[in-house]
């Protein structure tokens, strides 16, 4: 393989000059969207800058203990997020922030146990990352499932319920529907790589030089962990969660349906 792929900074301002294509579709169709994409493509650049120093300063450290710190915070803001799409449930934050960190835990410790990757500042934080943020996701879409269906079939439940059937039974429809809903992207995903497209890190890793077969077996890794992840996160979420729908004397109450706000 040839050396990775250096940018400078004349090149990187040269291929700014792309953003004026979406500026001047904005304009010519007076679709109104010249502020916003100049106020997102400001935005991301900063806190992609400021983001960049921020790691390399972390990377320097190499201080186990700040590492995990730095996990914890990751995993407690996706778990505030993801808990925005189950308003009304009570202890939405701690249960997502149970499900992603069971998640985030078994399966960065699977990695680092068979060597797959080292507790490094370097590979913890971004693989954690991409566990972190896949996870986050999933919940928002399993709660978002999970408060529809509570909804729509509030009198199958009630007649389970009526007819001697405890929580769980009467619940275990809605609860396998919102986990296979909150896996179902990572599985499409996973489906069309490298057939659709060049998954994003494997893109990374051949343009900084990386053999494409080595590339590959990361691929194939990050493949590995989003499924776990996803399962595990998805299932704890979603078990801890449908509790949440019924009162101390098991009957099924309503949940305003709020995450349609955000």
């Amino acid at each position: 393989m040839n050396g990775s792929v250096d940018i400078d900074n004349t090149s990187l301002l040269i291929a700014s000059s792309l953003v004026l294509v979406s500026l001047y579709l904005s304009y010519s169709q007076k679709l109104g969207l010249g502020k916003e994409t100049l106020i997102s493509v400001v935005r991301a650049v900063v806190q992609l800058v400021i983001v960049g120093y921020i790691l390399e300063y972390i990377f320097g450290l190499e201080s186990p203990l700040f590492t995990t710190l730095l996990l914890l915070f990751m995993t407690f803001n996706a778990a505030y997020n993801a808990s925005k799409r189950g308003k009304g449930i009570n202890k939405i934050l701690a249960i997502s922030f149970s499900a992603i960190a069971t998640g985030t835990v078994l399966t960065l410790s699977v990695l680092v146990f068979s060597g797959t990757i080292a507790y490094e500042p370097y590979q913890i934080i971004p693989v954690g990352g991409m566990i972190i943020s896949n996870s986050m996701v999933a919940l928002g879409v399993c709660y978002k499932q999970m408060l529809s269906d509570f909804k729509n079939k509030r009198e199958e439940v009630e007649t389970k319920l009526s007819l001697g059937a405890d929580i769980l039974p009467s619940s275990i429809g809605i609860i396998r529907d919102a986990i296979k809903t909150g896996m179902i992207p990572t599985i499409d995903s996973a489906r069309t790589l490298g057939i659709v497209s060049l998954p994003g890190m494997m893109t990374g890793l051949i343009l900084a030089g990386i053999s494409p077969i080595e590339a590959i077996k990361y691929q194939i890794m990050v493949t590995f962990m989003l499924l776990s992840t996803t399962s595990i996160s998805s299932y704890v979420a979603c078990y801890l969660s449908y509790r949440n729908f019924f009162n101390s004397r098991k009957q099924l109450v309503s949940i305003k349906l709020k995450q349609d706000n955000n």
